[in-house]
């Protein structure tokens, strides 16, 4: 295990000289990633998702595509189309920009829900059918989506069971001083990106994916894990409980922050690190329980559950 937080360290860093002060969200990205999930990042424009997107994929070694979502968009521009061939008298699928290891899905919430559909099913099943054939989708398969916060205008909202398709939701957030004085003096990041070499190879990635299965959960953890799902399911603050969905997804994403950090098994600790980026996009406060209360869903339920001693 030391071996590989070794690897994840010089990953991280690699990230890191593009991707100033943001080593967190960097992190839960790659955990993400590690865990088999898709990501999504919800900020405001200009805080380095899309950048970020295109950072992790050269630092991987991983071939790259960018989907603009747009208003305009049709799922045929994501998963590819059938065409009509004279010379063979066959249709012949083209495959979409889906069919890649790394996915930027830019601004998704700026498509129609029929087009995000297509993302999302995709997403889901690991592969695509057109005209009744399967086509797989690349191993590995990584969907970094990136969304505005609803209240800008154009936005076409994920409903909860889109939003729970997504491992993590994580945000950027604006750089402290430090780091934003070096972007304003340092190289641009658009000439820094060109320059990347991967640190990590496919194989390693690989090898890390399938080590994640093999962290130790005590039962101790994995009590207190179902009850902080538990309580999301009577406590009378949320509208809905976690899903089985989203413990597997707590539990999965646990076991990859303890590799990259070096341990053969879970702490509570990794948890509730964690939780944050599981457990936010998929708890709805109650109507009378909304915003304006002041109550934050998961840090109610972390300060509610106590820890296992």
């Amino acid at each position: 295990m030391k071996d590989h937080k070794a690897l994840i360290d010089k990953t991280v860093a690699a990230i890191g000289e593009v991707i100033l002060g943001k080593e967190q969200p960097t992190r839960l990205a790659l955990a993400c990633l590690l865990a088999r999930g898709h990501l999504l990042i919800e900020d405001l424009p200009g805080l380095g998702k899309t950048t970020l997107a295109h950072t992790l994929a050269g630092v991987l070694g991983l071939d790259f595509q960018r989907i603009q979502f747009t208003s305009d968009l049709l799922p045929a521009d994501i998963v590819g189309v059938s065409i009509f061939e004279r010379e063979t008298n066959n249709f012949k699928f083209h495959p979409g920009p889906i069919f890649t290891p790394l996915v930027l899905a830019d601004e998704v919430n700026r498509a129609t829900p029929k087009a995000q559909s297509a993302l999302l099913e995709a997403m889901a099943e690991q592969q695509i059918t057109v005209d009744g054939v399967t086509h797989p989708l690349p191993e590995p398969f990584f969907v970094i989506a990136t969304q505005n916060p609803l209240h800008l205008i154009g936005t076409f909202p994920l409903p909860e069971s889109q939003l729970d398709r997504f491992l993590l939701r994580i945000e950027m957030g604006y750089p402290d001083s430090q780091a934003e004085r070096a972007l304003l003096t340092g190289e641009q990041r658009q000439h820094m990106l060109k320059n990347i070499n991967p640190v990590m190879a496919l194989s390693e990635l690989k090898s890390l994916q399938a080590d994640v299965d093999s962290i130790h959960a005590s039962d101790t953890l994995l009590d207190y894990l179902q009850a902080l799902i538990a309580f999301t399911r009577t406590d009378a603050a949320y509208q809905t409980g976690l899903s089985p969905r989203a413990g597997l997804a707590l539990l999965a994403v646990s076991r990859s922050w303890a590799l990259m950090h070096g341990r053969s098994h879970v702490l509570p600790e990794d948890i509730q690190t964690v939780l944050p980026a599981v457990a936010g996009h998929r708890l709805q406060l109650r109507d009378d329980q909304g915003t304006d209360s002041g109550l934050d869903p998961v840090r109610h339920l972390m300060e509610s559950v106590p820890l296992p001693v």
